[in-house]
């Protein structure tokens, strides 16, 4: 890959020139195939030339401007004017793609909107544009993925007026797949059929809930159904200290007590060891 691509991100253009202090400016030109955004013929006549200015990823700490020289094309086949486009940069935009989606990636890692664009010298708008243009991208292409092989289901709590929401984890990955709003399996219907890949999911881990179950048997017939182990774990522990409690029932009643019992042994201190003794 040429040193140009390199530096800009960007395959197919090259640096010309480099000047300024703050901001850096680039005198950047496109070397790679133009054709016919209406016929995609290449058989081009150049009509004139301009200056697109473009916002680029900092350099260093400085903000960076790409000044890309730009041609107007008369096609000799269907006999159309067009501007030229250029990848990575879309059409009427100030900024290259790979400075908007930068500013969506700090935005994502917890920066607020305006300390990033006093820091980016961008309004806060823009940022919130930004931001939505990528998340509202990032969620069509997820639609489209399969599910994973390795599944993870549970229900929480959303908000009051619309109930509870259902997650489904990538554990393999350990990242969120989707989030579906609704618990029950009539709620759900719609979207476990609408769901790619349903035949390959191989493990789903869930709690205990008989829906959830039943849903699984239902929507994904090649899957193997594993109890989380937190679950279990504090059903055993649930019984286990309703039959101390029966066993030793002033015990039973000391928090103190209850506390202890629900500690792993390698994280009591050597009193409270002798305590629970």
């Amino acid at each position: 890959m040429p040193r140009s691509s390199i530096i800009l991100g960007l395959s197919d253009y090259h640096i010309d020139r480099i000047y300024g202090g703050d901001p850096v400016l680039m005198d950047v030109s496109y070397h790679g195939s133009v054709s016919c955004p209406f016929c995609g013929s290449e058989r081009l006549r150049t009509k004139s030339r301009y200056i697109r200015k473009l916002r680029h990823d900092n350099y260093g700490n400085r903000p960076c401007f790409l000044m890309l020289t730009g041609r107007k094309y008369l096609c000799r086949e269907c006999a159309r004017y067009f501007n030229q486009r250029f990848p990575g940069i879309l059409p009427y935009h100030r900024s290259t793609e790979v400075f908007r989606r930068r500013v969506f990636r700090d935005h994502m890692d917890g920066i607020c909107s305006k300390t990033l664009a006093e820091r980016e010298r961008i309004g806060s708008a823009t940022v919130e544009r930004w931001y939505h243009f990528f998340l509202k991208k990032k969620v069509s292409e997820s639609r489209n993925e399969p599910c994973p092989e390795i599944l993870g289901i549970d229900e929480h709590f959303f908000t009051r007026k619309q109930g509870y929401a259902t997650t489904l984890c990538d554990l393999k990955h350990r990242k969120v797949f989707d989030i579906v709003l609704g618990r029950s399996e009539l709620s759900l219907e719609g979207y476990m059929r609408r769901l790619k890949g349903r035949d390959s999911v191989r493990v789903i881990c869930i709690d205990l809930s008989t829906t959830y179950q039943s849903i699984i048997k239902k929507y994904f017939p090649n899957a193997v159904i594993v109890a989380d182990r937190f679950h279990v774990i504090r059903i055993i522990n649930h019984h286990f200290i309703a039959a101390w409690k029966a066993l030793d029932p002033i015990a039973g009643r000391s928090r103190g007590m209850l506390s202890l019992m629900r500690r792993h042994e390698k994280n009591l201190k050597p009193e409270q060891k002798e305590r629970l003794s």
